[in-house]
């Protein structure tokens, strides 16, 4: 039996058009699973569609920004139409900024608390609807080693405030869900390569991981690929509430 297994269930990935979604889309669907992919960018879905559909799956795109509720409720709507059911969410559209907070405008925060908390709890409900009738679902939300440290001499009031919300989040939604065959967990990398991280990127930020950081770099694309399997695969079944962190050892030392 391959516990790992998530050959022909179905799965929702929001911020899918670049970065860590792409890439789990991606994943999911060379171990066989369909997959919805959302994000506001309907051309750069298109090009993720194109290597999903590779994989001889189904792939369902849905231009979707997580800021806006009506939107949320659309898109979810339109995936379970096409596809039945949704076994897996991976919640894991993002925003962040590093500025300092004498400098952070009412703007900056709201963005990334409507985004990082707000469309990630949003999701979860409309999602969850769906996954009570059906007594099974796996909930991913995408947190950060920032859901329990922040980072020395990198202002990240707004990122970490938001993704330790995610971090209390995943626990209530795990306790309200426990005895209706849904797990909810988070999944917390550390620094990876993506479109999101190079938006913030500077010298400081640079050297902050190279000295932080016990292995000293940046994680690698595909190194968070074994962990999401396992959050969304059977192989977590008893495991619901928690925080997995994949972080080259950062909140270790």
């Amino acid at each position: 039996m391959d516990y790992f297994s998530v050959k022909g269930k179905y799965a929702i990935v929001t911020g899918a058009s670049s970065g860590l979604g792409r890439q789990f889309a991606i994943c999911l669907a060379e171990q066989g699973c369909n997959v919805a992919i959302l994000a506001r960018r309907l051309e750069k879905l298109e090009e993720v569609k194109k290597e999903v559909e590779k994989y001889n799956v189904k792939c369902v795109v849905a231009q979707c920004d997580v800021t806006d509720t009506e939107q949320i409720k659309n898109s979810v709507e339109k995936v379970y139409k096409e596809f039945g059911r949704i076994d897996i969410l991976i919640n894991n559209a993002a925003a962040g900024f590093a500025t300092p907070v004498v400098e952070t405008t009412d703007e900056l925060w709201e963005n990334v608390i409507k985004t990082n908390v707000n469309g990630v709890f949003y999701f979860a409900r409309e999602v969850g609807k769906i996954m009570l009738n059906q007594k099974y679902g796996k909930i991913i939300n995408i947190g950060s080693f920032h859901c329990v440290v922040t980072m020395n001499g990198v202002p990240r009031s707004g990122y970490s405030t938001a993704k330790g919300a995610i971090n209390m989040m995943t626990k209530a939604l795990a306790a309200e869900w426990a005895k209706s065959g849904i797990t909810v967990n988070t999944l917390g990398p550390g620094y990876f390569e993506s479109e999101m991280s190079q938006k913030v990127t500077n010298q400081a930020y640079e050297d902050g991981i190279k000295n932080n950081c016990p292995m000293g770099r940046r994680g690698k694309p595909g190194e968070l690929n074994g962990a999401m399997l396992f959050l969304a695969s059977d192989a977590s079944s008893y495991v619901t509430g928690q925080l997995l962190l994949v972080d080259g050892g950062w909140t270790i030392v």
